[in-house]
C-alpha cells in the first residue's frame, strides 16, 4: 500500500466549488431545499428551484394534490422583456421572489415593480407595495411595522406613512428592541449594508400590542476593537463593544414591556429583568403570546440555570405569576440546543412541558391555573425534539423525536401521541431523517426526507403521514461531477469502550483503496449544536469538510460525548467539563477504530481542523494529545474561557466555577505543543475576539514553540468576505505539512456573499 501525495489544481478547483455550495444554492445540488411561501392563509404556497443557471417557480395546492409552474415561464420572460426592454433568459428570469395577486402575479425585476396578468401575459409597471425593509417588522394584518430609531421603537402605518413613537426614554446602554451587543454581530452587518438587526419585538396576535424588552447593558464590562484601515481609508478606528465576561456581576438584562401601539401606553412587566447573557428572550422565543393574545408567557433562569420557571405576565396591568417550576441538579433546558425555541406550548388550560427528568427529554402536561402536574405524555429511550401541533379538540399532540431509529439516534420522525400518554404511532415509518416545516394554517407540514448519504426527497404530508404531493428528488449530478462521494455514516464506541458514537467520514475525491491517505478531523465540540447533522445537507457546520476530502484527505467528522441529541447524561458530559472540547478522547479512540478496518487512513499523518469552538477544540487537540495530532487549523478560536462570552462559558462549564474556566483555557497547556499549528483570526471579530488568539500566542512564545499566526485585517467572526482566501492559506498548511508537498499554485476566485450563504454560515 503506497501513501499519495501528489495534490493538483484540479483538486484545488474542485474543493473551491465545494466550498462555495452554500453560496451558490442549486449551483451543485438542484431541488434540496424547498422553502415554502404560503399564499391564501396557508393553504397554498409557491416556492423557487435553482439549478445554478436559472430558477423556476412552482406552485403547489396540497388539497388538490397538485403542483404545477406557477406560471408559463417562456411567456412571461418574453412579455418582460418587451415591456421593459432589457434582454430575460426564460431560464433565469431576474426576479428572486414572486406575490400571486389574484389572476397576475408580481414581483420585482430591472429596478422596478411589475404586475404580470397570467390570463394574456401581458406585463406593466406596478404600484404595488414593494417588499418591505428587513429592519421591519410588520404586524400581523400587514397594517403597521415596527422598527428601531435610535434607541427607541417606533410605529409606521403603512396605509398613510404616519410614523410615531412607541418609546421615548431610550438611551445608550438602555434601548429598547436590542439583544446583548456581544452578539449583535456589528462587524458582519457593516459588511453587508445594514446597521443592526431587526428589534426584537412580538407582534399580539390582534396587532395592537407589541412585547418588547428594554436592554440594560450600562453596567456591562466595555471591550475594544481597532480596525487598522476602515473602509473610508482613514486612520485606525476603535470600536467599543459591551461584552461580559464569566463571573462578571454586571451583565445585559432584558425589562419586558407591552406597547400599545394605538393608545402609545408602555406597561412594564411587575419582576426582575430577566438575564439575557447572549440573545434576546423574544429572539430566542423564550417569550411568548398566548394564541388568543390574553397574556404572554416567558421562561425565565437565576444564574446557576438550575432552576427553570414559566411566567404568566398580565399585558393590561404588568402582574407578573408563576406558572410552574422544574429544578434539577445540572442546568434545566427547555432544549438540548440553546438556539431552537424551546419545546413548550400553553395550550386553553394546561401546559405541554418538556423536561429530561427522566434521563430523556420528554413531554409532561400540568394545569396551566394550578400548575401542577397531570401526567407524562411521552416517554422510552428516545427524545422530542420539537412540538408540531396540538389538536386540543381531539386531544392529540404532533411532534418530532429522535432516538426511533435504530441505526442512527440522531434521525429525526414525525410522531403523535394522545394528551394523556395514549396511541403513541410514528408518522414517518422509515429509517430516513426528517426535517418539517409546518404549513400557515397547521393543516399539513411539507417534509424533506434524507440521510447524510441519501439526497432529499421533498413531499407534503396530512397528519396521518400520507403523501398529499411530492415536490421535489434532488439532483446530485453535478456534485458528483466533482469527484465528490457521499459520506459514510458510522458507529464507534467512545473512550470508554461502552458509549456509541456516531459520525460521517468522507473519501478523498479519486479515492483509491490502494493508497494510504492523511487523515483531518474537523472539530466542532458543541455543546450548543451538533457536529453532525442526520440530514443530507451538511448545513454550516460541514463548511470545511467537503473540500478538504477534494484535496486528498480522508476527514472525519464525530459528535463525542458532551454534544446535544441523546439522553441527558450524555449532554451534561460537558458540565463542568468545557475543556474536553466535545469528547477529544473519545475522537482519538473513534479515530483508531476506524483506521484498524481501513488500512487506507494513515494516522501517522493526522491533522485537526475547526472554526470557532472548533478552532479551540483544534488547539487543545494538538495540546491535550500532541503525540497524536501532526498538525492542526485553529480557526477564530475561543481559546481563554475566563474572558469569553460570559452566557457560552457560564451555560455549559457552570456559574462560579472559576478552576472550570481555568482548566477550559488552552492557555496553561501552551507548553505542550509538539506538532504544527496555524492560528488564524480575523482583527474584528466581535464573536470570539481576536485577543482569544493573541492570548494564546503570547503564551506559546513564551514556551519558545514553532507555530504560525494569521491576523486577517478588517475580518469578522466568518470571515464571510475573506473566504475563499483563508481557506486557501488552511488548506495550503494542511497539504505542506500531513503530505511533504509543496501545493499548486492557485487563487480561487473572492465568494459574493449572499442570504443563503449567510443563513447556512449561521443555521
Amino acid at each position: 500500500m503506497t501513501s499519495t501525495t501528489h495534490i493538483t489544481t484540479q483538486d484545488y478547483q474542485a474543493a473551491e466549488q465545494l466550498l462555495r455550495r452554500p453560496a451558490r444554492p442549486g449551483e451543485l445540488v438542484v431541488g434540496d431545499k424547498v422553502r415554502p411561501q404560503w399564499t391564501d392563509g396557508g393553504t397554498r404556497f409557491w416556492y423557487a428551484v435553482g439549478d445554478g443557471a436559472g430558477r423556476r417557480f412552482v406552485r403547489v395546492d396540497p388539497a388538490a394534490g397538485t403542483r404545477e409552474p406557477a406560471f408559463d415561464h417562456a411567456r412571461l420572460a418574453a412579455s418582460l422583456a418587451a415591456a421593459s426592454g432589457q434582454q430575460v433568459d426564460p431560464e433565469y428570469l431576474p426576479i428572486t421572489a414572486i406575490a400571486p395577486a389574484g389572476d397576475a402575479v408580481a414581483f420585482d425585476a430591472f429596478g422596478a415593480y411589475w404586475r404580470c396578468r397570467l390570463t394574456d401575459y401581458s406585463c406593466e409597471p406596478s404600484e404595488f407595495t414593494p417588499p418591505g425593509s428587513p429592519l421591519d417588522v410588520p404586524s400581523p394584518d400587514g397594517k403597521t411595522v415596527v422598527s428601531r430609531r435610535g434607541h427607541d421603537l417606533w410605529a409606521r402605518s403603512l396605509s398613510d406613512g404616519r410614523e410615531w413613537a412607541l418609546t421615548t426614554d431610550g438611551a445608550p446602554g438602555h434601548a429598547y428592541g436590542t439583544g446583548p451587543d456581544c452578539t449583535a454581530n456589528s462587524t458582519l452587518l457593516r459588511k453587508i449594508g445594514l446597521p443592526y438587526l431587526p428589534p426584537a419585538v412580538a407582534w399580539s396576535p390582534d396587532s395592537t400590542k407589541v412585547l418588547a424588552h428594554r436592554t440594560d447593558e450600562r453596567d456591562v464590562r466595555q471591550t475594544h476593537l481597532v480596525e487598522a484601515r476602515p473602509a473610508d481609508g482613514g486612520a485606525p478606528a476603535l470600536h467599543t463593544q459591551r461584552y461580559a465576561y464569566p463571573g462578571d456581576e454586571n451583565v445585559p438584562l432584558a425589562e419586558l414591556v407591552v406597547l400599545d401601539v394605538a393608545a402609545g401606553t408602555v406597561v412594564r412587566a411587575q419582576d426582575e429583568p430577566l438575564l439575557m447573557p447572549q440573545l434576546s428572550p423574544i429572539t430566542l422565543r423564550w417569550a411568548w403570546w398566548s394564541e388568543d393574545g390574553s397574556a404572554v408567557y416567558y421562561l425565565g433562569r437565576p444564574r446557576d440555570l438550575r432552576t427553570l420557571t414559566l411566567h404568566r405576565l398580565d399585558p393590561v396591568t404588568g402582574e407578573v405569576t408563576t406558572v410552574l417550576t422544574e429544578t434539577g441538579p445540572t442546568r434545566v433546558e427547555p432544549n438540548q440546543w440553546q438556539y431552537e425555541p424551546p419545546i413548550v406550548r400553553v395550550l386553553a388550560d394546561e401546559v405541554l412541558w418538556y423536561s429530561q427528568r427522566d434521563g430523556w427529554g420528554h413531554l409532561y402536561r400540568y394545569d396551566l391555573r394550578t400548575g401542577g402536574l397531570l401526567g407524562q405524555v411521552t416517554s422510552g429511550p428516545w427524545a422530542v425534539r420539537r412540538i408540531l401541533r396540538v389538536d386540543e379538540a381531539a386531544r392529540m399532540v404532533y411532534f418530532t423525536a429522535s432516538g426511533l431509529v435504530e441505526e442512527d439516534p440522531y434521525r429525526r420522525t414525525v410522531c403523535r401521541v394522545g394528551l394523556d400518554g395514549a396511541g403513541f404511532a410514528v408518522l414517518t415509518d422509515d429509517a430516513l431523517d426528517h426535517e418539517v416545516t409546518v404549513s400557515a394554517d397547521q393543516e399539513y407540514f411539507v417534509d424533506s426526507a434524507s440521510t447524510v448519504d441519501t439526497p432529499p426527497v421533498t413531499s407534503v404530508r396530512d397528519w396521518t403521514g400520507r403523501v398529499l404531493v411530492e415536490l421535489e428528488r434532488a439532483d446530485v449530478g453535478k456534485l458528483a461531477a466533482t469527484g465528490w462521494t457521499a459520506p459514510e455514516r458510522f458507529r464507534v464506541k467512545a473512550a470508554d469502550g461502552v458509549t456509541d458514537l456516531y459520525g460521517v467520514l468522507y473519501r478523498p475525491r479519486a479515492f483509491d483503496p490502494a493508497h494510504r491517505y492523511p487523515v483531518v478531523d474537523n472539530v466542532y465540540p458543541g455543546p450548543q449544536v451538533n457536529r453532525v447533522a442526520p440530514s443530507f445537507d451538511p448545513g454550516g457546520m460541514g463548511l470545511d469538510a467537503e473540500p478538504l476530502a477534494a484535496l486528498g484527505f480522508v476527514v472525519v467528522a464525530l459528535d463525542g460525548r458532551g454534544t446535544p441529541g441523546r439522553d441527558k447524561a450524555f449532554h451534561d458530559a460537558s458540565y463542568g467539563r468545557l475543556g474536553d472540547a466535545g469528547g477529544l478522547a473519545d475522537h482519538v479512540a473513534a479515530l483508531r477504530q476506524l483506521a484498524e478496518t481501513r488500512p487506507w487512513m494513515d494516522l501517522d499523518r493526522l491533522g485537526v481542523y475547526g472554526h470557532s469552538g472548533g478552532g479551540f477544540a483544534a488547539a487543545r487537540a494538538m495540546l491535550d494529545f500532541p503525540d497524536v495530532f501532526k498538525a492542526g487549523v485553529a480557526l477564530s478560536g475561543s481559546h481563554d474561557a475566563p474572558h469569553f462570552n460570559l452566557g457560552f462559558v457560564e451555560t455549559y462549564d457552570g456559574a462560579d466555577a472559576s478552576e472550570a474556566w481555568a482548566r477550559t483555557s488552552n492557555l496553561h497547556l501552551a507548553d505542550r505543543l509538539a506538532g504544527k499549528l496555524l492560528l488564524v483570526h480575523g482583527e474584528m471579530d466581535d464573536q470570539v475576539h481576536p485577543d482569544q488568539t493573541l492570548r494564546l500566542a503570547d503564551r506559546l512564545i513564551a514556551a519558545d514553540k514553532d507555530f504560525e499566526l494569521f491576523i486577517v485585517p478588517g475580518a469578522e467572526h466568518t470571515f464571510i468576505d475573506h473566504l475563499a482566501h483563508v481557506r486557501k492559506r488552511c488548506w495550503d498548511f494542511l497539504v505542506r505539512e500531513l503530505t511533504g508537498t509543496q501545493p499548486p499554485a492557485y487563487r480561487p476566485a473572492p465568494i459574493a456573499v449572499s442570504p443563503e450563504m449567510l443563513a447556512e454560515l449561521f443555521s
